[in-house]
């Protein structure tokens, strides 16, 4: 009889909830060119990712092509009069249109919840898309803020106010939960976070990562440049997320985004608190395909660290299990700037 000792495999759960919605997994593919097609959002879906975030409808491309058309009309009938009263009965497709209609054909196509995206800064009548985006297939939202506070008359105060005043009509217009994806630019990050929940949102995307411009030093031109996100990038989401886990009520999701490449990413994000870890920048670098082997390697960690299951991974250094929590305050800071052993280059 072989008494040789058996080695046995202990499955891991890596299901979590994000949203009110029940993920196979915690890893999402966040908004990109490979989520916006129906080829690659199938196969980021049979590599086993949980979620997709599909490519944002911008609410200026909204608004441009509402203007264009209107003057495009008005410019026909006035160089015609007899067109006046006569337009023909051809299909004219927004750009709101094609998106809806793309989303409707992802979310028929995958196996996994497709979340739209709305990339938005002020409150209008386009908020009416998030309704049509959960019409047309959408499992939730995920609202955008992206601003630039160039504007010296407008002080942080009044960005805010405008902001959540967005964040709440877009809430309201919304059939479904909406998660709202800051940037780590607020000068009070937690009251503004708590506040944005208090408007309506059932979760928070941390961070939104601003795309610096270029200059062309032979044309003077500024030029669009877009450089992949690096793990180092990951860093300040995990600081904020350890703070903000506990703060928050407990039914309020998180998602970690920026900097995520590998399994042990995802478990890092899992620590502090997060729901969900997206990433986008990898799959853009790997293919779709990469989502496979990252589940691989968070699901090695978790077996090798004694961990079960995601939840049993989740919260366990987060700003409320850290001590005083100055392990991610001012602490943090002293003790980086004491790390350093090198000497000079």
């Amino acid at each position: 009889m072989d008494s040789a000792p058996h080695h046995r495999t202990v499955p891991v759960d890596l299901t979590t909830s994000y949203l009110g919605l029940s993920l196979r997994s915690p890893i999402v593919a966040s908004a990109s060119p490979l989520t916006g097609e129906v080829d690659t959002a199938i196969r980021i879906a049979r590599a086993g990712v949980g979620a997709l975030v599909l490519p944002s409808l911008f609410e200026e491309e909204i608004t441009a092509e509402e203007l264009e058309t209107t003057a495009a009309l008005e410019a026909g009938s006035e160089s015609n009069p007899e067109a006046s009263g006569f337009f023909p009965d051809v299909e004219m497709r927004t750009l709101a249109e094609r998106y809806l209609a793309n989303l409707g054909r992802i979310r028929r196509a995958v196996d996994v919840p497709v979340i739209a995206s709305l990339n938005a800064t002020s409150v209008g009548a386009w908020c009416r898309y998030a309704a049509l985006m959960a019409e047309a297939g959408a499992d939730a939202v995920e609202l955008n803020v992206y601003r630039v506070a160039a504007d010296p008359r407008l002080d942080g105060a009044t960005i805010e106010v405008a902001t959540l005043e967005l964040v709440a009509a877009v809430c309201r217009a919304a059939p479904v939960p909406v998660a709202v994806k800051l940037s780590p630019f607020y000068s009070g990050l937690s009251s503004f976070a708590a506040r944005v929940v208090r408007a309506g949102a059932a979760g928070l995307v941390l961070f939104n990562r601003f795309y610096q411009p270029d200059l062309d030093l032979e044309t003077m031109e500024v030029r669009p440049r877009l450089e992949l996100s690096t793990p180092a990038e990951l860093r300040l989401p995990l600081r904020w997320i350890a703070i903000l886990r506990p703060q928050l009520p407990g039914g309020v999701s998180l998602a970690a985004t920026s900097g995520v490449s590998s399994g042990e990413d995802v478990a890092k994000a899992l620590a502090v608190g997060a729901d969900v870890v997206m990433t986008t920048s990898e799959l853009l670098r790997s293919g779709p395909e990469r989502v496979a082997a990252i589940t691989a390697e968070l699901r090695g960690w978790l077996a090798g660290h004694g961990h079960a299951s995601v939840a049993g991974l989740r919260g366990r250094v987060s700003k409320a299990t850290a001590g005083s929590g100055e392990a991610f305050e001012r602490a943090n800071y002293r003790a980086v700037l004491r790390s350093w052993t090198g000497g000079p280059a």
